[in-house]
């Protein structure tokens, strides 16, 4: 079996364009989140998102592409290109066997919904009832990795997985099967998510799961692990990552952000939309990730909380914790990321794999903000409101999706002897 190790780092996020904006804003704890603005609904109870600031498409994608596409694409392609840029292969004018040995693995959870909403209201509300003819290419998810390649010229395995939000951790976990069984050589992965839009804003306040009560004080509305909270915030954005066998990083003299240690995903087989509250599943795919690593656990430092925000999940995943690490899990330094960028549902995977890679490479747990009123339920240590600077040699990055879906992703830092440059 190959090792794993990923060799560059992009992001398309609510605190910037590039991953060093992400970098710098989960360091210092900002908020991202901010009143909406993509569309105007004072009918919606929820008023807060975590969108992308001034995002142009035309950085990613020329004008004419732009109307055929939806909003995740422009973000995907700008993550994407950051990764390859960052990770020092030749891919701006590739030859064919180079084009070959590269694909692409994304999560998305929505894909294209925001196209689809928008063409909907076309055929539905306006007099035209006229569709684009992309329409159909571009309201699916599978058309997100499709279109990344077309854009890339790659021509290797070319997959979207879409399992909510556990989207970009399988995706993650999928690629790093590939390239650990040889199959793959040199894998992007991660996930993209752009899903703030009026029918799924409208559809998830109608479940009762998006916060309402800070429409007023934005940077607040995402608690997790508060005993006030009472919902998340939607958020969007693109991490990607390029994945490759160790042997192949040390042949090229790659820099390494870490090694990819185990993965594993189980299901509650329990309910649609509610982690079912004994927290046995998710606990059992975070033990099984460690087994499959040949670690235990208080071989892990850190832990990247899935953290919604919810009354129901954030108690849920307490327990699952309780469980998997056992005597342990007090201490443990765990970061509920959603509290600073919301959540970018099946991309919320991979912006926990992205602020893992800090953690080991820069020593330092980033904190879970607006954690101000101790919740009895839930009593770990989430680094409250400020990061600290630790010790962390492996982060455990853990996701909850509805459909009762558990997946954990489990990564090393890798020494100085092994790495290569820098």
């Amino acid at each position: 079996m190959e090792r794993v190790v990923i060799t560059g780092v992009g992001a398309v996020t609510p605190f910037g364009k590039k991953s060093k904006n992400f970098f710098e804003g989960i360091r210092a704890g900002k908020s991202a989140l901010r009143k909406l603005t993509l569309f105007q609904d004072a009918a919606l109870e929820c008023q807060v998102a975590a969108e992308i600031p001034e995002f142009n498409p035309l950085d990613y994608l020329p004008s004419v592409e732009i109307k055929r596409v939806p909003r995740v694409v422009p973000m995907a392609l700008g993550a994407c290109r950051e990764a390859l840029e960052d990770s020092g292969l030749p891919w701006e004018n590739p030859d064919e066997n180079t084009r070959r040995g590269m694909g692409i693995v994304i999560g998305t959870g929505g894909g294209g919904i925001e196209f689809a909403e928008k063409q909907y209201e076309e055929f539905f509300v306006s007099k035209s009832r006229k569709v684009t003819p992309y329409c159909v290419s571009s309201s699916f998810v599978g058309m997100l990795s499709s279109e990344v390649s077309i854009a890339l010229g790659l021509k290797g395995i070319s997959h979207v997985l879409s399992t909510g939000c556990t989207s970009s951790t399988d995706a993650m976990g999928y690629a790093y099967q590939m390239i650990r069984t040889g199959q793959e050589k040199i894998l992007i992965t991660g996930g993209a998510e752009s899903c703030i839009t009026p029918g799924l804003m409208a559809g998830f306040c109608r479940m009762g799961v998006l916060a309402t009560r800070y429409n007023e004080a934005p940077e607040k509305a995402s608690r997790p692990f508060d005993r006030e909270r009472d919902g998340f915030i939607l958020g969007e954005g693109a991490w990607m990552f390029v994945m490759e066998s160790y042997q192949a990083a040390k042949a090229r003299g790659a820099k390494i952000y870490a090694e990819i240690l185990g993965y594993a995903s189980t299901c509650d087989a329990y309910h649609r939309v509610a982690a079912k509250q004994d927290g046995i599943e998710p606990a059992r795919a975070m033990s099984l990730t460690l087994e499959r690593a040949g670690l235990v656990a208080k071989d892990v430092e850190s832990v990247q909380l899935h953290g919604t925000a919810t009354k129901m999940n954030d108690a849920v995943e307490t327990r699952a914790l309780k469980i998997a690490f056992g005597k342990t899990a007090g201490a443990v330094s765990a970061t509920a990321l959603k509290s600073m960028i919301g959540h970018p549902q099946g991309a919320c995977g991979a912006a926990g794999v992205m602020a893992a890679l800090f953690s080991l490479n820069e020593q330092f747990i980033p904190p879970t903000i607006n954690y101000e009123n101790l919740d009895p339920e839930c009593d770990l240590d989430y680094t409250p409101n400020r990061g600290v600077s630790r010790k962390v040699n492996r982060v455990l990055c853990n996701t909850i999706a509805f459909g009762s879906k558990n997946s954990a992703l489990l990564l090393g830092r890798v020494s100085a002897e092994e790495n290569f440059i820098g």
